[in-house]
């Protein structure tokens, strides 16, 4: 692969002319191009089979879209980088539009990875848990689920039909007695004895077995025990059987669509209207619906089905492992190239259809309704979030509707596990993926100091946006700051972004008024006196709305830093013992506070605590203690 950029000079032309230029530059290799407007800025990101051929495309002056036509006449320099084959160059392009997100490319804005199913292997007893990131441990995975809540809903299911504990290690090293969970009949109670190894082994192997798609043969095994423990006037045994083929039904009536003829696919449909799109991704797993979810790309007034769809899948399964099987409502330009480059990545042959009839069609059907409703609700209520923000600009005197708001708020108890939260509204609603969370460093603060609280995460906000984005155009900067607090706050504030250079963004306060009752708020700006909107303002609510969601994210994000910090064990800060070597001294000793006060000779007498590893976990109490 080699990197040719090519950029010409401020006295050429931007347009066709300045693409013209390169074509005595080009062959027919293929490759990646980049077009540039004249601050440099990446406008387009395409890939090509024969870069010459399609350069020489954009220099003709006719037969191109609105967009395209745009495109061209912002260009000012292009950039090439040609590869070995077209499927690289494929795998190339999809890779620079996710990292330099050019303007007018397909874009896929919300890119999470998704949750799995995960048994361990490496114990015993295994656990059976959710899992979401990297595949690095000793473990069988299943999935992936749409979501938390699908992933939950099934966990759930198992559970009462399985009985596999979803403790961790430690806690299951250091029961002596069952928890709730064995009384509410989730859990075999294997910590302490209820079930042999081997009879919780077959369990593990029942739910693997359904998890790959042989449900009918778990229910057939579990209905046939229930016959033998009812012959058997086993009768409790037989009424928890039964309820345990109740639970996995249960499982797949919520699963809904269950296919025959599909084992393994993702089932994607397009819908596209009013220059808006959107994407439907149903999984299908073991002949199971694990879920389905809706996206919702940046696409351009006149781009055809074929490109979003192809850009989607190249944004998609960037980061994703692909099923051997992918299902599309609208066939895509490059078929062949996306096939040989997602078989590429899983290390088998990964299908591409669209298909015409019988179950898999309506698969596709299924998924493009979904589309289909979820963009029309998606469209009604970007409608009414229009309209607030034009009301929001009238009430603060904006010069315009914002299309990004910051709301800023704090949580902490008598100034401990302090923390700080930002959450992003604009003409799509909440931009829950822009939230973010400043854990407060300030050691010079007096414990609950709101003030000093805000204005540490002011600084390091404005901080941050002066670093990444200096000259303001990637869409990072606010259009409006809204801070919980009154006069002091919005002066505090106010202070700060005189001294980063940043006044020129509104800013203001929201303060509860008379009594602190949720609409009687009193709205505060600098140089201004405050002022409230009519009791039963659209605004008014949407204001609220938004203050509301700041206060419960910082809340939760307070919550989670408390329990992290409560739950957190001393042994986790000694250099060189890591789990198994804490099973054991916790196994041994009986708790960590046992443990950093035992002399040297016991650490040594530890199973797999070596004398060298006993002088330093002796060390690290008696010298940091």
């Amino acid at each position: 692969m080699s990197d040719t950029p090519q950029t010409e000079n401020a006295d050429v032309p931007h347009g066709f002319e300045v693409i013209q230029s390169y074509l005595k530059t080009l062959d027919s290799s293929p490759g990646v191009y980049r077009m540039l407007d004249e601050q440099s800025r990446v406008l387009y990101v395409g890939k090509a089979r024969n870069l010459r051929a399609r350069v020489s495309n954009y220099a003709r002056p006719s037969g191109h879209s609105r967009r395209i036509f745009r495109m061209i006449s912002e260009t000012a320099s292009m950039m090439f980088l040609t590869t070995r084959t077209e499927t690289e160059a494929l795998l190339l392009e999809q890779n620079l539009i996710k990292q330099l997100k050019p303007k007018f490319n397909v874009l896929l804005r919300d890119d999470k990875s998704f949750p799995n199913i995960q048994v361990t292997t490496e114990h015993a007893f295994p656990q059976i848990r959710k899992h979401r990131g990297a595949k690095t441990e000793k473990a069988a995975y299943y999935g992936p689920f749409a979501s938390a809540g699908a992933v939950n809903r099934t966990l759930n299911q198992l559970q009462k039909v399985f009985l596999l504990r979803n403790c961790s290690d430690s806690m299951f090293e250091s029961r002596t007695r069952p928890c709730l969970l064995y009384q509410i009949k989730r859990c075999s109670a294997p910590c302490v004895g209820y079930i042999s190894e081997a009879d919780y082994a077959r369990s593990v192997k029942d739910a693997q077995r359904f998890l790959s798609g042989k449900s009918t043969g778990v229910q057939e095994a579990l209905a046939a025990q229930m016959m033998e423990a009812s012959e058997a006037m086993e009768f409790e045994r037989a009424a928890a059987l039964r309820d345990r083929i109740r639970a996995l039904t249960q499982v797949q009536t919520v699963q809904g669509i269950n296919p025959r003829g599909v084992a393994e696919a993702d089932v994607i449909a397009l819908h596209m209207e009013g220059g808006q799109a959107c994407v439907q991704v149903f999984f299908i797993r073991a002949h199971q619906n694990w879920g389905n979810k809706d996206y919702y790309p940046r696409v351009g007034e006149d781009v055809e089905a074929a490109e979003v769809l192809e850009a989607f899948l190249g944004q998609f399964y960037d980061s994703k492992e692909p099923p051997r099987l992918l299902l599309l409502s609208h066939g895509i330009e490059n078929a062949d190239l996306m096939a040989d480059a997602l078989s590429g990545k899983l290390g088998r042959k990964v299908e591409i259809a669209v298909p015409q009839r019988g179950e898999k069609a309506e698969l596709v059907e299924g998924a493009a309704r979904n589309a289909r409703e979820s963009l029309a609700r998606r469209m009604a209520e970007t409608a009414t979030q229009a309209k607030l923000l034009r009301g929001v600009a009238e009430a603060f005197g904006l010069e315009a509707p914002p299309q990004r708001i910051e709301v800023y708020d704090n949580s902490h108890i008598m100034g401990t596990n302090a923390v700080g939260a930002m959450i992003v509204a604009g003409p799509e609603g909440f931009l829950k993926n822009q939230y973010r969370k400043f854990n407060i460093r300030g050691d010079d603060l007096t414990p609950g100091d709101d003030f000093g609280m805000m204005k540490e995460v002011l600084t390091r906000r404005f901080t941050r946006l002066l670093k990444d984005d200096p000259e303001r155009d990637k869409g990072l900067w606010p259009d409006l700051l809204l801070i919980d607090g009154g006069a002091g706050q919005v002066s505090a504030v106010a202070e700060i972004m005189r001294e980063y250079g940043v006044e020129d963004i509104p800013m203001v306060g929201v303060a509860k008024g008379i009594d602190r009752d949720a609409g009687k708020e009193e709205f505060h700006r600098i140089g201004q006196r405050p002022f409230a909107l009519r009791h039963n303002d659209p605004v008014l609510y949407f204001i609220q709305r938004l203050r509301d969601e700041a206060h419960r994210f910082a809340i939760g994000t307070h919550r989670a830093k408390r329990a992290k910090s409560q739950m957190a064990n001393p042994l986790d800060e000694v250099p060189g013992v890591g789990a198994s070597r804490k099973r054991a001294l916790l196994a041994h000793f009986g708790s960590a506070k046992a443990v950093s006060r035992a002399n040297l000779a016991d650490l040594k007498a530890v199973d797999g605590v070596s004398a060298a590893l006993a002088e330093r976990i002796y060390a690290f109490f008696h010298e940091n203690g």
